[in-house]
């Protein structure tokens, strides 16, 4: 058997979590998904414990697609 012993660093975690590179890279996923969703579709990216996209429909008219096809849903896959 091994003597591999694993430990997680919580304080990098917390730190490559909330980083600045980690900021881009959801931010620009969030506008890719919302891209891909069509007009009337927003995203913003916070930053709590770590960072957090979001991507909704604004307007009513993406409401009732998102709600017919499951737009955003299938803007996940490109």
């Amino acid at each position: 058997m091994s003597d591999f012993r694993f430990e997680l660093d919580s304080a990098g975690v917390r730190e490559l979590l909330q980083s600045p590179e980690m900021v881009s890279v959801i931010s620009d996923m969030t506008a890719i998904v919302a891209g891909n969703a069509g007009d009337g579709y927003e995203y913003d990216t916070q930053v709590h414990n770590r960072v957090v996209g979001r991507v909704w429909a604004e307007s009513k008219e993406a409401k009732r697609d998102n709600e017919d096809n499951n737009t955003l849903l299938r803007s996940l896959h490109g």
